[in-house]
């Protein structure tokens, strides 16, 4: 303000106003100067009190602010209070208890200490009880519990055997109905042939100009001719014959077609030979894939290993006891699938199971294993079904059944192999069979006489009726079967039957 002043002065001063005038001027300047000053003054106390007003405002809303928290304070509070009353209760609760628990334990202890006391009464009264029964029967309790264990023991063994052979005679008239009704309606549906193999081959030729062809300069000839194809050539004198001998049957069918080549071309040398045997060993080669897939077909057997089907084709020049493997195992292929339909099962799988069975009898290197587990190893190699190779390792009972088509085709097996005229076996080996069918059963105490019957696939056996009583002859016969099938090979199956009578003779004089 003061420098407004000054300055109006200087203005007033340089412009030459009067001393009059800058007196008037300077008069109403300053009434203008108490006015701002009032007006000032006036906005001052205003301002002032704006700022009283809010703070007041302010303080009202911090004391209402101040006024809640406490209240939460007091809830708070009580809330503590009420809990801490509770717990009060609770633990005067809870010590009220313990002292009841105190007490029925107490109580329980001197239950238990006057049950102890009742059972020790109890047990010398037992004693005392035992020592009279003792004395009164002449047997101590460890003799009498014996005594009444082997009792019981033989009750048992007479009503489990009684038991047992009830179940089998019923288990025998439905099973034994059954099993005939599916075994003939298979058979019936599959028609079968009879081939039987030698282990030589007779080659028949014109004229017996031949043979000294054959045999060659200082026998040249039948030298290489064996030493190619592996067999052995016996030109003797039999006429218008050439015997060609070999263990295994795809040589001697090699020596065959290699012979009859080389008499049809009439040139006849080492070269010549070694030529020619290696040209039919690739046709015979051929020719055993080429029936391998035909039977598959025919079968209608799909996505078999290349190698699974030259095995197959291999079986057409294999045989068992004189009957040819492949036939027999097509026989069985087609056996098991018209079993499997019967009972229910997938037919594919067990034709499948039935037609590999026993390439395990095909090997293509020598081994030492029973040729039904190589055969499943085979199967597992050329990634078959599990199924499929339990049913080739089982089916001599060489590994336990996982499947219900194991079975079928242990079935089927035999009954391909033990019909009339499937197979043929030696007169000495047959006798021998007989003969330790009947001394297998003469080695059980009790047994008289023994007879072999049905070209030993039946054996009767005799009891003597004083020695072996009815509840013993189930068991005889099972311990003579089981026997029989660990000790001895034999196709298809044996039935023993043991037959125990009194005789009363009495004579009229």
């Amino acid at each position: 303000m003061e420098i407004i002043i000054a300055i109006v002065t200087g203005l007033l001063v340089g412009g030459g106003i009067g001393l009059a005038s800058r007196y008037a001027l300077q008069g109403k300047y300053n009434k203008k100067i108490k006015d701002a000053e009032k007006e000032a003054e006036v906005m001052k106390e205003k301002k002032l009190l704006e700022v009283k007003e809010k703070f007041l405002n302010k303080k009202a809303e911090l004391e209402k602010e101040v006024q809640q928290r406490n209240q939460k304070f007091q809830q708070a509070e009580n809330k503590i209070k009420q809990r801490e009353l509770s717990l009060n209760q609770r633990q005067e609760e809870l010590g009220r208890r313990k002292q009841e628990l105190d007490g029925t334990q107490q109580r329980l202890q001197n239950q238990q200490k006057a049950l102890d006391n009742r059972a020790a009464e109890l047990e010398k009264l037992q004693r005392q009880e035992q020592q009279k029964l003792e004395e009164l029967s002449g047997l101590s309790a460890e003799e009498a519990k014996n005594r009444l264990v082997e009792s019981l023991k033989d009750e048992a063994r007479t009503n489990a055997q009684s038991y047992i052979n009830d179940i089998m005679d019923d288990a025998k008239m439905t099973a034994n109905m059954e099993a005939k009704k599916i075994i003939i309606k298979s058979i019936q549906r599959v028609a079968t042939e009879t081939a039987i193999e030698n282990s030589t081959t007779v080659f028949h030729i014109d004229n017996d100009e031949v043979k000294g062809r054959i045999i060659g300069r200082e026998g040249r000839n039948i030298r290489a001719l064996e030493a190619a194809a592996g067999v052995e050539v016996v030109v003797d004198d039999t006429p218008e014959a050439i015997v060609i001998s070999a263990f295994d049957p795809i040589r001697r069918e090699i020596g065959r077609l290699a012979l009859h080549q080389l008499i049809s071309d009439g040139r006849i040398h080492p070269a010549r030979i070694e030529e020619v045997v290696a040209k039919v060993k690739k046709q015979v080669e051929e020719e055993v894939i080429e029936t391998g897939k035909r039977t598959a077909i025919d079968l209608g057997i799909h996505g078999l290993h290349p190698e699974l089907i030259r095995i197959i084709g291999k079986m057409k020049y294999r045989s068992s006891y004189g009957q040819n493997l492949l036939q027999h195992a097509r026989e069985t292929a087609n056996l098991c699938a018209v079993m499997a339909a019967e009972l229910g099962l997938n037919p594919k799988k067990a034709k499948r199971a039935g037609l590999l069975h026993d390439i395990g009898k095909v090997p293509d290197e020598e081994t030492e294993m029973p040729h039904a587990e190589y055969g499943a190893r085979l199967a597992e190699k050329y990634k078959e079904k599990p199924e499929i190779v339990n049913a080739i390792a089982a089916h001599h009972d060489e590994a336990e059944m996982t499947t219900l088509i194991a079975p079928i085709v242990q079935a089927c097996d035999a009954i391909s192999g033990a019909r009339p005229g499937a197979r043929r076996e030696i007169a000495e080996a047959y006798i021998k069979r007989l003969k330790d069918l009947e001394n297998i059963a003469m080695s059980y105490d009790g047994v008289t006489k023994t007879y072999a019957i049905q070209a030993g696939r039946e054996l009767r056996v005799i009891v003597g009726a004083d020695k072996i009583n009815d509840e013993q002859i189930p068991k005889l016969s099972d311990d003579i079967a089981r026997r029989i099938q660990e000790e001895m090979t034999y196709p298809g199956q044996v039935k023993i039957t043991v037959i125990r009578e009194t005789r009363a003779i009495s004579y009229a004089k």
